[in-house]
């Protein structure tokens, strides 16, 4: 098969969850896989190196030991992007970077899966967008997008566009109730009679569309005041700006949910302890509350975070980290190829040899 590469329309649509998932999928079909991601956008300090938190999972996952430098030979950090724009960086020298590194990895397998950046356009700076990476490889794409509201085949057939005949196949994914049958029939004929085929339509499952406590205390770098049930999945937040009555009304009204109030609003925290429907409390300021608060909530289970920041700022860091889809591990992996595999086909990604 044509090596496979996984692009999306935006980011947080569960790029890399297709991409590991298929590429587990082949591996099991007997298949001996490869894995890189050109452009490393995910990024994090790791002993004094800046690396994508992608390669290493899949280091992990597909049980190779490539080396990061060749999973993601283009760091494509803020810094990256900063020289590349005042042109210190030369960009037929970055292509040869990559082709070298994906002949290398390649060698020896049958099937090489290529996670893309951020999203179809990033890297065009260095003319090293999902689809430039794609002509260069000579890879087939798999196309991510989410579906909300018929608005949204715009920006998809932007996407489309931009990928051209490489295009393999649309995945929707975390596709809600309420509109599945709109996408199925609707939108996929919609985009069959252009030309492009809907390979799946996977489902909205909670696991994959939140974040776990623990995932979102490291991500907003906070204090564990109250270690509570930290694989509890947070979908969204709750600002405990009200009064200590509203809040418990509205608090017990919301599920999955992570409250974020000052450091000293005792009441809210409370209110939060009380509700028995909340996932989290985010505490902000730095301000420690009363013990009395961390016992109950202790004694509840309910995990208390503390940070530095303020509301307002604490809350868009916590959304970015939800919209990022950032609980990303084995478990996720596994969840998404068993979506792929009953909702999705499979083969036509794959190949049918794949199915040996």
């Amino acid at each position: 098969m044509n090596p496979l590469l996984v692009t999306s329309t935006a980011e947080g649509t569960g790029k890399t969850a297709v991409t590991l998932a298929l590429a587990r999928i082949a591996a099991d079909r007997g298949r001996d896989v490869g894995y890189m991601k050109p452009t490393g956008t995910r990024l994090q300090s790791v002993v004094g190196k800046t690396l994508d938190e992608d390669p290493m999972l899949a280091r992990e996952l597909l049980g190779t030991d490539a080396e990061m430098h060749e999973m993601e030979p283009v760091v494509y950090s803020p810094t990256f992007i900063e020289g590349a724009i005042r042109g210190r960086e030369d960009v037929d020298e970055l292509h040869d970077r990559v082709r070298e590194a994906f002949d290398g990895l390649a060698e020896g397998t049958d099937a090489m899966f290529v996670e893309g950046g951020g999203d179809v356009h990033t890297g065009g700076v260095v003319d090293l967008t999902d689809p430039d990476v794609a002509r260069l490889l000579d890879a087939d794409v798999v196309l991510v997008a989410e579906y909300g509201a018929p608005g949204d085949v715009d920006d998809l057939l932007t996407a489309v566009d931009a990928v051209g005949d490489r295009l393999a196949g649309v995945l929707f994914n975390r596709v809600a109730d309420a509109v599945r049958d709109d996408v199925e029939a609707d939108v996929a004929p919609f985009l069959r009679a252009r030309g492009h085929e809907t390979v799946g339509v996977l489902p909205e499952v909670a696991e994959l569309s939140g974040v776990r406590v623990s995932t979102l205390a490291d991500e907003l770098g906070a204090d564990v005041l109250v270690e509570g049930d930290d694989a509890a999945l947070v979908q969204r937040f709750l600002v405990g700006a009200m009064g200590a009555e509203e809040a418990l009304r509205r608090f017990r009204r919301s599920r999955d949910a992570a409250v974020i109030t000052g450091g000293d609003r005792s009441d809210i925290a409370t209110a939060a302890v009380e509700a028995n429907s909340v996932r989290c409390l985010v505490l902000t300021g730095g301000h420690r509350p009363p013990g009395s608060v961390l016992g109950t909530a202790e004694e509840a289970g309910l995990p208390v975070l503390s940070v530095t920041g303020d509301t307002r700022s604490t809350v868009d860091r916590a959304e970015d980290v939800v919209r990022g889809g950032r609980t990303r591990d084995a478990r996720t992996v596994e969840l998404m190829r068993d979506l792929l595999e009953t909702h999705a086909d499979v083969t036509a990604l794959l190949g049918d040899g794949s199915a040996e």
